[in-house]
């Protein structure tokens, strides 16, 4: 099966802070930029919608409100936090991570680990969604907070070139790529990196 990982840069405490505070004004500002993006993905998933599982704007609400929440459909809930996520920050790209298998992770991260740089890793980009959000598979969701990306960089810059160049082609880029995260933390203070796995 392959992944994808959707990053953002963002104050990682605003979408978080968007769970259970009832504001319907972020709610309608979120439904209304997203509108079209909602209707596709309720398009691709018409067949749990039908099943019982909440529209992307049913769950948006939800996760809005602080529920209700259906945990037999947690996966809305993981999309509708991402809308959130996308709303209060900027989109990171990279080719690096899209698409590919699930060990592809602990690869990049044993370079990583290997160059010093053990502040982050993209592992922890998977995991479960913030409390009260049920539990899903995917998406995964994971925080790299605005310190660990600052220490994170730190190390980065420490890489020497010859370090880099013993990388593998593919590892070196994805690396690159990190390290481009971190720089983009770096002129938007108080911005961290918020995953989506899927």
């Amino acid at each position: 099966m392959s992944l994808a990982l959707s990053l953002y840069l963002v104050d990682p405490e605003l979408p978080r802070a968007v769970i259970g505070s009832g504001d319907v004004r972020v709610r309608r500002a979120i439904g209304g930029r997203f509108k079209g993006e909602m209707a596709q993905d309720d398009e691709y998933f018409a067949d749990q919608i039908e099943g019982g599982a909440p529209t992307r704007y049913e769950a948006l609400t939800a996760v809005v409100e602080g529920g209700p929440f259906d945990a037999n459909h947690g996966f809305q809930y993981g999309y509708a936090y991402q809308m959130i996520c996308a709303f209060h920050g900027r989109r990171l790209w990279s080719n690096s991570f899209s698409p590919f298998k699930y060990a592809w992770l602990g690869y990049v991260d044993e370079a990583l680990k290997g160059l010093g740089i053990t502040a982050v890793t993209v592992s922890e980009l998977g995991y479960g969604l913030p409390s009260p959000l049920p539990h899903t598979d995917l998406p995964g969701h994971g925080v790299w907070t605005p310190e660990a990306c600052a220490t994170a960089l730190t190390q980065y810059e420490a890489v020497t070139e010859e370090q880099f160049a013993g990388l593998d082609g593919e590892v070196r880029e994805a690396v690159q790529d990190i390290g481009e995260w971190l720089q983009a933390t770096r002129t938007h203070a108080g911005r961290g990196i918020v995953g989506f796995l899927a």
